[in-house]
This record gives C-alpha cells, sequence and structure tokens, in this order.
C-alpha cells in the first residue's frame, strides 16, 4: 500500500521560496508518475507539476519558470521547489502517485502573505 507524506510548508512572503517534500513509502517509486496538486478555498483541485518515471516534467502554465518539481529515485522523495512565490499561490498542495492506482497524500499548507 503506497503512503505519501508531504512537508515543508508554512507562511512566506511574497517573492519568497519554499520547498516542498513528499516521502513516498511503497515498492516501486521509480515506474510511478508523481505529482503535485493544489487546491485553494472554494476552488478545484489542479495540477501544479508532474514528473515522469523518464523524469519528463509538465508544469501548469501558472508556475512554469518558477517552480521546479524532481525526484531521487534512492531516496523514494519527490520536491517541489518553489520560487518568487505570489499570493494566488497560497493553497494546500497535495502530492500524488500514479501507476494505475492514484494515491494522494494529506496535503501541507502553502500560504503566501506579508
Amino acid at each position: 500500500q503506497v503512503q505519501l507524506v508531504e512537508s515543508g510548508g508554512g507562511l512566506v512572503q511574497p517573492g519568497g521560496s519554499l520547498r516542498l517534500s513528499c516521502a513516498f513509502s511503497g515498492s516501486a517509486f521509480s515506474a510511478y508518475v508523481m505529482g503535485w496538486y493544489r487546491q485553494a478555498p472554494d476552488k478545484p483541485r489542479e495540477l501544479v507539476a508532474s514528473i515522469t518515471s523518464g523524469s519528463s516534467t509538465n508544469y501548469a502554465a501558472s508556475v512554469k519558470d518558477r517552480f521546479t518539481i524532481s525526484r531521487d529515485n534512492a531516496k523514494s522523495m519527490v520536491y517541489l521547489q518553489m520560487n518568487s512565490l505570489k499570493p494566488e499561490d497560497t493553497a494546500v498542495y497535495y502530492c500524488r502517485s500514479s501507476l494505475g492506482t492514484v494515491r494522494w497524500g494529506q496535503g501541507t499548507q502553502v500560504t503566501v502573505s506579508s
């Protein structure tokens, strides 16, 4: 059974940076497509970034050139480096794994405010 645990959220000022981490427990991590999603209050959950087993990446237009997704297969970890944060990036950020079955983490709050 895959379990995902996010960490690294918090309060940051506009223009600041945060690095989110997602710890994957289970087998065959390297085969999974991993993704970061976010959900702001009263809005649907949306894709932020994803990374395939071959490390191909995909980003939402709103975060491209500011956020970077990466993975460390040896540690079964996926990361989201977020730079130049804006108030509209405020949301709960979720880690997602996909290999046929989809699993979600519990989420970590990111708040961008002065």
